[in-house]
This record gives C-alpha cells, structure tokens and sequence, in this order.
C-alpha cells in the first residue's frame, strides 16, 4: 500500500488499489480486495457486500493513474476530466479479488486517455474509458 501512496494523493478510505502487478507503456494491471471493514461501503447497498460501480471506475482509474506514475509517463496531480464509457456487467463481492487490466490509448504531459477492463474470478464485472487532466 505505501507504494501506491507515493504514486498517487488518494488515501485510506479513498484508496481503491491495493498493488500494481505489472505496468508497460502499453498496459497496467492491479488489483483490489474490498473488505466488510471498508468504512465507506457500510452505508452502500446495507445487508448486500456489493460494492457501488463508481467506486469501481474510481478504482480503474487510480490503477491506471498509479501505472502512469510507476513508468514516469507523467507529472504532478491528475484528476478524472470525462468518462466517456462505462459499462457493468456485474457485481463485485466483499472480499474478492477484483483484478483490472487498464489500456493506455494517449499519454501526453497534461492528459492521459485510458480504457479499462476489472474482473472477479476471471468474469467481466465492468469496462471504461476516461480521460485525465493535470489538475497541478
């Protein structure tokens, strides 16, 4: 986790990646483990151990975000400026592994265009693209 903290600002409970696995200009994959102890799912969805979609597009683009700085493809601060797409198709269980596998289709020194798959058990839970801007 501290290697993610010096990657990107967000921090816990806003810290939805838990490790990057592997990063190439091309392609980043990381992955999170939602937990019952997530203070901020408690209010979500009560009775279910179902994570919110948006916080699994929060979750696609800090891996993606974490994998731009990790390769040094960009400086300073970064924040969402669109999300054109996104997709669900099905849910995220507490205590899973949800794996994300994060494109990058433009990298420039203010913005970065991403597109991203997040599965659990090898099954498509939800798919995206955005776009970040330098924000600092």
């Amino acid at each position: 986790m501290k290697e993610i903290e010096s990657l990107i600002p967000h921090r816990s409970p806003f810290l939805y990646i838990d490790r990057l696995i592997s990063y190439t200009p091309d392609e980043i994959v990381g992955v999170k483990t939602f937990s019952d102890t997530d203070e901020f799912l408690k209010g979500s969805f009560p009775g279910f151990d179902f994570v919110p979609g948006m916080v699994l597009i929060e979750a696609l683009g800090q891996c993606g975000g974490a994998g731009i700085k990790r390769m040094n493809l960009g400086s300073g601060m970064f924040g969402f400026a669109s999300i054109e797409k996104a997709l669900f198709h099905g849910g995220v269980s507490l205590g899973k592994e949800f794996v994300m596998t994060i494109k990058n289709i433009r990298v420039a020194d203010k913005y970065f265009k991403q597109s991203g798959v997040g599965y659990v058990d090898n099954q498509l839970c939800v798919e995206a693209i955005w776009t970040c801007v330098k924000i600092q």
